[in-house]
């Protein structure tokens, strides 16, 4: 889902590319639609180069989307062969456009965490997602289309004049863990037809699993002791983008006023500014009968934001922080479980004392050590 929340109340910084209306012909998915330099404010210290590009990918609708990303280069020289590439898959930030993280400085873990991957030697490609200041709502936590939206920002950067290697991985929190995830799953399907060369993945805080709460939202549910305040704002995030992805549903018909109109706000709101709008409202609050009473709610849910416990052709590495308020750890645990039981090459790290955002740092000397041998 998310990390804490943090102020974005500034302006966003466009650098001279604002796509939030481009109407121009999409090519096929993966291609350079343009690059910029990103605004010097909005690097980060461990960046030698750091640029903004507009590329072609697929939304939630299956359709022909645009999205922008960051992509940050490291002050060494790269290696024979190129730097390789790691796709950072961003957690909660909010729908509307001008949560964009490439027009908006990183936060201080964000930043430190960017960094040090830089400073391994890594180039980084930091999707926005479809629809974050790009036409469209952002598909949040749909795990297909955000993974489309990592695998083509990929690719669109080898289009670049940049020295990067085929080889690649995807680092992810939160939202973007299951985001990181899902892409691990369909990485080599997605890029098919390219020379990309995925080779694994690193993802903390992730919701693999959280459809089965989703499924229990109603007024009467028991919402999980685990879960912390920023429940109702993922829950806004969730209603908002399932109805867009699948008006077909009809979700206002099981939403109170109070619900419907945190969806809406949900769909303009950034995260600092939705939980301080919403704190008022819990989760039961939002709904005047069960979201599984609407006949198929429950199969367009899971096909939503499930993400497989099989099929994966690479290693994936799962840190869990067991003091996480924001993502069970309970998920985390469990799905580890699923991988291993289906012979997935799996390995979790579990950092006890360690909440949601901490886990991202905390997790980095083992992280570090499983890229170092996946991208080898």
């Amino acid at each position: 889902m998310g990390c804490a929340p943090s102020a974005r109340e500034t302006e966003p910084a466009w650098s001279g590319m604002d796509a939030r209306d481009f109407d121009g012909p999409i090519p096929p998915p993966g291609e350079l639609l343009g690059s910029v330099p990103l605004d010097e404010g909005l690097s980060v210290a461990g960046a030698g180069e750091a640029y903004r590009i507009l590329y072609s990918t697929i939304d939630q609708h299956d359709r022909p989307a645009v999205s922008t990303a960051a992509v940050f280069t490291p002050k060494s020289p790269p290696p024979q062969g190129g730097w390789p590439v790691i796709a950072w898959a961003h957690g909660t930030v909010g729908l509307g456009d001008d949560c964009a993280p490439s027009t908006q400085s990183r936060s201080g873990r964000d930043g430190e965490y960017l960094s040090h991957w830089l400073d391994e030697g890594y180039a980084v490609v930091g999707t926005d997602y479809a629809g974050l200041g790009t036409p469209g709502l952002m598909s949040y936590l749909n795990s297909i289309t955000t993974a489309r939206g990592v695998v083509d920002s990929v690719a669109a950067a080898q289009h670049m004049d940049l020295d990067l290697s085929p080889k690649w991985a995807v680092v992810g929190q939160s939202q973007g863990g299951g985001a990181a995830v899902a892409t691990a799953r369909w990485a080599t399907e997605f890029s098919r037809g390219t020379d990309l060369d995925f080779r694994g993945v690193v993802a903390t805080g992730t919701p693999a699993g959280v459809e089965t709460i989703v499924k229990q939202a109603g007024p009467d549910m028991a919402v999980p002791a685990e879960l912390g305040p920023m429940v109702s704002v993922y829950t806004a995030y969730i209603v908002a983008a399932l109805r867009d992805a699948r008006p077909d549903l009809g979700l206002d018909q099981v939403l109170t006023q109070a619900g419907a109109s945190a969806a809406d706000e949900a769909e303009t709101l950034c995260a600092a500014q939705l939980a301080g709008a919403l704190s008022d409202i819990t989760m039961p609050e939002f709904f005047t009968a069960p979201v599984v009473s609407i006949p198929g709610a429950a199969e367009a849910i899971d096909r939503f934001m499930g993400i497989p416990a099989s099929g994966y052709d690479r290693p994936v590495f799962l840190g869990v922080g067991m003091q996480d308020r924001d993502v069970p750890p309970s998920l985390t645990l469990r799905f580890a479980d699923e991988l291993a039981a289906n012979g997935q090459d799996v390995t979790l790290k579990v950092y006890p004392d360690a909440d949601h955002s901490g886990t991202v740092l905390e997790s980095i000397p083992d992280s570090t050590a499983f890229l170092a041998r996946v991208l080898a």
